[in-house]
């Protein structure tokens, strides 16, 4: 016999099949789950229904990804792709809440932003400003000028609804930042008032 024929009869040679074995025993459920539940069997982020958004972007792609999130979770949303539009939208009929990008056509975001927060009328509505800039920069400005919050582009839908939760409550009143910090100093301020008076 070959070497050959000693190779190819030992490559051919039949393996032994598995023995049967008995069944395992079924493990006992234990109290406290072993794996995070699947993503679909969840509690779903929803805006409130009947949430009105202002959604100001120069990108038709945004825009429609941001209405069909918003609308998909029974919220009412007007789009305007430049600021000059979108102030007027907002004189017209103010929204809960405002999507507003930075890079605009004409006026930028953040000027658009200084006349949103110089207005009473519309100090309290919160503004969520939107980039695809890389750099941090733009969040610190975006904060020092009064916005309540700041996504980077791209975004989920999680984090649209996670932002959303955290501006608004359940009667769709703000919980502005900035507000709340001025209540805080206000409150500050007059404990020191009566202390020195006292």
């Amino acid at each position: 016999m070959s070497i050959f024929d000693r190779l190819w009869g030992g490559a051919r040679k039949k393996t032994p099949t598995a023995r049967p074995t008995a069944p395992a025993p079924l493990a006992v459920a234990s109290a406290e789950p072993t794996a995070a539940p699947e993503r679909r069997q969840s509690p779903r982020k929803n805006a409130r229904k009947g949430t009105r958004a202002l959604i100001i972007d120069d990108s038709p792609t945004v825009v429609a990804v941001l209405r069909k999130a918003l609308r998909s979770a029974g919220c009412s949303t007007r789009e305007a792709l430049d600021a000059e539009h979108g102030l007027t939208l907002l004189d017209q009929d103010p929204p809960d809440l405002i999507f507003l990008d930075i890079v605009l056509p004409g006026m930028n975001g953040f000027h658009a932003l200084r006349l949103i927060r110089k207005n009473p009328a519309y100090q309290h509505i919160p503004v969520i400003m939107i980039s695809g800039n890389e750099h941090a920069i733009e969040q610190f400005y975006v904060n020092r000028i009064g916005a309540d919050d700041f996504m980077k582009k791209p975004f989920s839908r999680f984090e649209i609804f996670a932002r959303i939760e955290s501006l608004l409550d359940d009667d769709l009143v703000p919980r502005r930042k900035s507000l709340a910090a001025t209540a805080q100093a206000s409150e500050g301020l007059r404990q020191l008032a009566t202390s020195q008076s006292a």
